[in-house]
This record gives C-alpha cells, structure tokens and sequence, in this order.
C-alpha cells in the first residue's frame, strides 16, 4: 500500500432545489445550537449499526440529525449552513475505513468533526455484510452500545473524545 496521500475529486450536477422540511430543520437547529449527528450510510451491517446508534445520538438534548447528503451537494442548504456553522459535528464511521470521516474533514473545519468508529467499540460482525444476517433486536441493541459509548465520550473530555479525537488525534476509541 502506498504512504502518498492521494485525493479524489468527485463532479455532481448542482441544483436550485432544496428540501422544504430540511429548510426548516436546518434554521430550527442554528436558531437552538444543536450539535449535528452524521453516520456512514454504508449498505452492510456495521454503516446499519452506526446509522442507528447517529439517531439515538441525535436524540440526546442538544444534538440533532444532520443530513451528509444536503451537506455535499447542496452547500447553501439550511442543513448544510448549520452543519458547516455549528461548533462541533458528531460523525459516527462505521468501521476503520472512515468513509464518510474522510470525505466529511474536507467540508468541515477538521477541528470541530468529532470522529468515532463503532466497530472499534463493538467489534463484531467483521464476517458479515447484509445486515439482515443480524437479528433486528440485535442491531438495536449493539447499536444502543454505540450511542451510550458515544455520548459517554462525548460527555466526558477525559474518556476520550473531544479533546482525543478532535485536537490530538489520539485513537482512544475514535477516529483520529
């Protein structure tokens, strides 16, 4: 494997549309300061479990569901300005290749993206894909395990999260 950084450029039509309730959303969580909550979205079980665990965050007082789609290609979106204006951003990976964690700390300030990967905390299902293979009640729950660790993080500088994560890159169960 190569050491050289190498970037990507991605093209996508623009639009002159945006989504009315993400309108609303948006300019609802500038005006409360709420802490945006993004995930990877990925297809298999572990983008499944961080995509659930972002909405359990995401309901915690303060933080809300931010929208990584509106994000990358509708920049002057409600959603977006919010994201890009709040003082940190929550993003849970789920897994080692940070995905989302690497396209996302080339929108937001590198400082404020607060990183965690999920499987690093639950470590299992490294053998499966579809996350139908994982009971619903399971995913749940594992999922559960990885907002609790989160807000736990998040909640306690000292655990290793703001601090770790966004400032000293220090890989104490997220991403640095």
């Amino acid at each position: 494997m190569s050491s050289v950084v190498q970037k990507k450029t991605v093209a996508f039509n623009t639009t002159n549309r945006s989504c009315p309730i993400g309108e609303i959303t948006g300019k609802k969580n500038i005006i409360e300061s709420k802490i945006p909550v993004i995930s990877c979205e990925g297809a298999c079980i572990r983008g499944e479990i961080a995509r659930l665990a972002a909405n359990n965050v995401s309901k915690e007082p303060g933080y809300g569901r931010g929208c990584h789609g509106e994000l990358i290609t509708v920049p002057e979106s409600a959603i977006a300005k919010w994201m890009q204006s709040a003082e940190k951003v929550v993003l849970i990976d789920g897994c080692f290749l940070r995905c989302h964690g690497r396209i996302i700390e080339n929108i937001i300030d590198k400082d404020k993206l607060i990183q965690f990967d999920a499987l690093s905390h639950y470590k299992r299902y490294t053998d499966i894909f579809d996350y139908d293979d994982v009971p619903e009640e399971e995913r749940k729950e594992v999922a559960q395990s990885v907002s609790d660790w989160v807000m736990e993080n998040l909640n306690n500088a000292s655990a290793g999260s703001e601090s770790a994560c966004a400032a000293s890159g220090a890989k104490v169960g997220c991403c640095g």
